[in-house]
């Protein structure tokens, strides 16, 4: 047997360790709630022609897009021109970024003075500028709108940082401190990323590169068996965003899926062209909704980009999922999370024989921010979870983050410590998940009170008129709601996305939506 056969598997535990280590590291050095408590970041180790080697078990909704977004800085900045130490920064969605606020940072890989890899790294930070504080502003209609734009840069040689760019950062954000600090903990995951990999080539010698395509090989094959176990056919599924931000026409989201032998065509012809609001997802998000799926059809193989090969994919310009400059961007979560439901829906119609509820699809995002009675400007960001869709095996679950979505909770005593809130809920929404012999998830009940000053919320939200369907009988989730309930007794109720004022006493209210049932209640 060859040598390079033998050592795949250590191999791939050993590049799993590494990169759930950058992960690790990261969280444990972020200066921000979201990345730290929320886990809102994501690494990876590639190959230095640009292939995905191996991902952390972390989020879906930022891995995939690491895959463009060093595609993007290889363009500029090819392997061969790297040296040991230089660090790429990046976070413009037309150069193989998501939104503004997910700054990517890139370190090479070198043993004996050659590139044998990159370590990547993605992290949403609090601010980068624009309209808004915390750089997601739910009426955006311009992608400049919405903070700083970076193509891919060089941030450090030799392990410098170049102080232009530092200055360039700091004076645009309103969390300077924040910026700085995860970004080193982004510097800390890279090169951790980098020195582990580099000593793993050393281990392995000569056989290194061979057990890396082996990986890749092992990756594809495996989806290729995947697909030939299901009959070939076509699926379509239609889903619909509650508007833009702007107006509250609905967006739709189709995909049909193709599937012929061992290979598969996503193709999203049918979804609305390109809004004025932000809810626009470019070509690079989609790849993380896209990986997640090609990686559920086989989650045994080896964790890299293999799983891609036997797909195609079709967005079409000029659409929600593939917009033109200067599209907005920030609130393309709830396109990415709808269509990765969407695909999964439709691959259910043919691969299962009783097709799943869908899962609510939602991920709340919260910019909070505001200044405090000692004149003190605070700020944070925070992910709610929904229900996910039941199943013929059972009811779905209740307040978790489903598909594309993996960010954990900011526990409440967090939440009190970094701005002058009061979290007054913090429970279950019972009763928002479908109806019927198995229910669907329930969503999640968040209630805010600002206990002092006065700020602004930044709420990006869905399900508001939509619901997640049932199957085989099953009834519908409920949908979403959020309101603010004022000092004096009004109540504000809020769209899927809003940006609004509040002041001492007031009372955020969020309800997330729930999952879709399987089969009729009565049989319950």
């Amino acid at each position: 047997m060859n040598t390079h056969l033998i050592l795949m598997e250590p191999v791939r535990l050993a590049l799993q360790g590494i990169v759930d280590r950058m992960q690790s590291r990261m969280m444990r050095a972020a200066y921000s709630s979201i990345a730290r408590e929320g886990g809102d970041c994501a690494a990876a180790v590639f190959l230095p022609d640009g292939r995905l080697l191996a991902q952390a078990r972390s989020l879906p909704l930022l891995l995939g897009s690491l895959i463009p977004a060093v595609a993007g800085v290889l363009q500029r900045f090819p392997a061969a021109q790297m040296a040991d130490g230089d660090a790429f920064l990046m976070n413009d969605p037309w150069s193989g970024g998501t939104h503004l606020p997910d700054l990517i940072v890139v370190r090479p890989i070198v043993h004996d003075g050659a590139v044998i890899g990159l370590a990547a790294a993605i992290l949403h930070h609090q601010d980068v500028g624009g309209m808004a504080a915390g750089s997601i502003p739910p009426n955006a209609t311009d992608i400049h709108q919405e903070g700083l734009r970076i193509p891919p840069v060089r941030w450090r040689s030799a392990g410098v940082v170049d102080p232009n760019i530092e200055t360039l950062l700091t004076a645009n954000s309103r969390t300077p401190g924040n910026l700085l600090g995860d970004l080193n903990a982004q510097w800390s995951a890279v090169s951790l990323g980098a020195h582990e990999t580099a000593a793993l080539q050393a281990r392995t010698g000569s056989n290194f590169h061979a057990v890396c395509d082996a990986l890749l090989a092992q990756s594809e094959r495996m989806t290729r068996d995947a697909l030939l176990a299901v009959p070939d056919g076509s699926w379509h599924w239609q889903d619909q965003l509650d508007g833009d931000g702007i107006d509250t026409t609905p967006v739709q989201i189709a995909v049909r899926l193709h599937k012929q032998g061992d290979t598969l065509t996503i193709d999203f012809t049918g979804s609305s062209p390109q809004t004025r609001g932000p809810v626009n997802a470019s070509p690079s998000s989609m790849m993380s909704a896209i990986l997640f799926f090609m990686r559920s059809l086989a989650p045994q193989a080896p964790n890299n980009a293999g799983c891609l090969a036997p797909a195609t994919w079709v967005l079409p310009e000029g659409s929600v999922v593939n917009p033109r400059l200067p599209a907005a961007v920030n609130a393309r979560t709830a396109t990415l999370k709808l269509a990765c439901n969407a695909m999964l829906s439709a691959w259910s119609l043919g691969a299962a024989r009783e097709p799943l509820a869908s899962n609510a699809g939602v991920a709340t995002v919260l910019s909070l921010g505001g200044t405090a009675a000692d004149g003190q400007r605070w700020l944070m960001t925070e992910i709610i979870a929904s229900g996910a869709g039941a199943s013929a095996h059972g009811d779905g679950t209740s307040g978790i983050s489903t598909d594309v979505g993996n960010a954990r909770n900011t526990p409440v005593e967090v939440i009190e410590a970094e701005a002058p809130l009061r979290v007054k809920t913090y429970a279950i929404r019972e009763g928002s998940g479908g109806v019927g012999r198995f229910e669907g998830g329930h969503g999640v009940r968040r209630v805010y009170e600002l206990l002092e000053g006065h700020g602004s919320v930044s709420y990006r939200g869905e399900r508001h008129v939509s619901r997640a369907r049932g199957s085989q009988g099953g009834g519908d989730g409920s949908p979403s709601a959020a309101r603010i309930e004022r000092a004096d007794g009004h109540v504000d109720v809020l769209p899927a996305r809003a940006r609004v004022e509040w002041s001492a006493g007031d009372r955020l209210v969020i309800e997330t939506a729930g999952g879709g049932a399987w089969g009729a209640a009565a049989e319950r």
